[in-house]
């Protein structure tokens, strides 16, 4: 038996809650985008699309780890070039991060937009280095990474959806619009 098998219940799990929480992320922003603000279009490639892509790779890499596959050797090439992509990804977020201007990073947000999400991509490319020698270390190096990808992407949703709601519509509430 592979020990890809083995590891088939985890990513119907983790790529069911991928899925799930990708429509959940698309409802949010439609509600939220009833009110746009100068400058949310840039922060927003900034902050909520890396979220959606966070959650489509966990879903890739998901699909991916639940298909038949008889050795390691094949997706350990998916797993690598899914990091090598995310790893250029996760400088353009970074870069985005820097020149957008409607809200100014934390140490925070840092930490959950830019090195964690580069971390996880990585892991995907160490664990493609490794999986014909070290095969179950790397597979659990590839489920440590969705796993990132899955929180990373919730922490950012949940981070996004409570500044609307509790800054940026405060905000709105302090800057009236003039009668028309």
């Amino acid at each position: 038996m592979s020990q890809l098998t083995e590891w088939n219940s985890f990513y119907v799990i983790v790529g069911s809650s991928a899925g799930a929480l990708i429509g959940l992320q698309f409802v949010v922003l439609t509600l939220i985008a009833q009110r746009p603000r100068v400058g949310v279009a840039e922060a927003g490639a900034a902050f909520a699309t890396p979220s959606v892509v966070h959650f489509a790779v966990t879903l890739l890499v998901s699909a991916v780890m639940s298909a038949p596959w008889h050795t390691v050797g094949v997706v350990a090439v998916f797993w690598g070039l899914a990091g090598l992509g995310g790893v250029v990804y996760a400088i353009v977020v970074t870069r985005r991060l820097k020149t957008q201007s409607l809200y100014r990073p934390v140490f925070e947000d840092w930490l959950f937009h830019a090195l964690l999400p580069l971390a996880g991509y990585a892991m995907l490319v160490v664990a493609a280095l490794m999986a014909r020698a070290y095969e179950r270390p790397a597979l659990f190096l590839v489920g440590c990474a969705t796993l990132v990808f899955l929180f990373v992407g919730i922490h950012n949703a949940w981070d996004g959806i409570t500044w609307h709601v509790f800054v940026n519509k405060s905000a709105e509430q302090d800057d009236p619009k003039p009668d028309e």
